[in-house]
């Protein structure tokens, strides 16, 4: 069976936006809505800025005891996410995620217009395991060289 791509196995393709200027509150929001682990931040040209996940709301808001209706999405955001292309194979993103601790990876395509995101959630046990073999193998490899 040929291995999935990205783009194959997006559950949701529809995108879940909001601009650097809106409230952690209002993120939290949409994301309630769209029943979705991120939010992708968006700038008045339409340019990925960054994302919002649900370990951003626990880690840089709740943990920090700031406050959701004053703090701004800019502020607490990851800037400049790890983004992958559609065609980049499932067990691949699944690998840059296990290695980087991602949980979400926004998908774009080559010229930069943005797909939607890409969550663990779309991947099967079949990739998850294949990319977890590859880590494990990646990091054998560096202990020997290392």
């Amino acid at each position: 069976m040929a291995e999935r791509t990205v783009s194959q196995s997006m559950a949701k393709r529809h995108i879940v936006s909001i601009g650097p200027d809106a409230t952690v509150h209002e993120a939290a929001c949409v994301m309630t809505s769209a029943n979705c682990g991120s939010v992708l931040i968006i700038d008045a040209a339409a340019a990925l800025v960054g994302i919002l996940t649900e370990r951003d709301l626990m880690t840089r808001v709740l943990a920090k005891a700031l406050n959701p209706v004053k703090t701004v999405t800019a502020e607490v955001m990851t800037r400049n996410p790890r983004c992958i292309g559609p065609e980049m194979k499932v067990a691949d993103a699944v690998l840059i995620m296990i290695e980087r601790g991602f949980r979400h990876l926004p998908v774009l395509t080559d010229r930069g217009r943005i797909l939607g995101v890409f969550s663990v959630r779309d991947a099967l046990p079949r990739e998850v395991n294949l990319a977890v073999g590859l880590a494990e193998f990646n990091e054998q490899v560096n202990d020997a060289l290392g």
